[in-house]
């Protein structure tokens, strides 16, 4: 009977490991937004501003980089970054990603209009670097 049960409950924990796995391109998205997160978003902080931009982050979750119709396509931040990272390979590299989204605070928010703020002018005045499209 505890045979029995030890193979029910390894098979069990197996399979899920397994599911775990289904998923790799939400990982390595959740893997950059983690990233993002930890270099821009204030927790601690009793700032208006700074709760507001948390609350406005955690609302976007994926449209930070992607568009609401389909997480195929990206926004202009999404996009510039898409140059600098990879979803295979960078999902587990902190300092790559964190260098990326530094390098990415000097790009204008749109590319055809010189006179349009850099991502990093967005995020410091407490806007998101793209605005989600629905």
């Amino acid at each position: 009977m505890r045979k029995a049960t030890l193979c029910f409950t390894l098979v069990t924990m197996l399979g899920v490991v397994w599911l775990g796995q289904g998923a790799p391109q939400a990982k390595a998205d959740n893997a950059f937004r983690l990233q993002f997160i930890a270099l821009y978003v204030k927790a601690d902080s009793n700032d208006p501003k700074d709760k507001a931009f948390a609350a406005a982050v955690e609302k976007a979750k994926c449209t930070i980089c992607h568009e609401k119709k389909s997480k195929k396509n990206r926004n202009n931040y999404g996009k510039v970054l898409a140059e600098l990272l990879s979803r295979k390979t960078d999902t587990e590299n902190k300092k790559k990603i964190l260098a990326a989204l530094k390098k990415v605070e000097a790009k204008r928010s749109d590319p055809k209009n010189d006179k349009s703020p850099t991502f990093g002018e967005l995020i410091k005045a407490g806007k998101l670097p793209a605005a989600p499209k629905s």
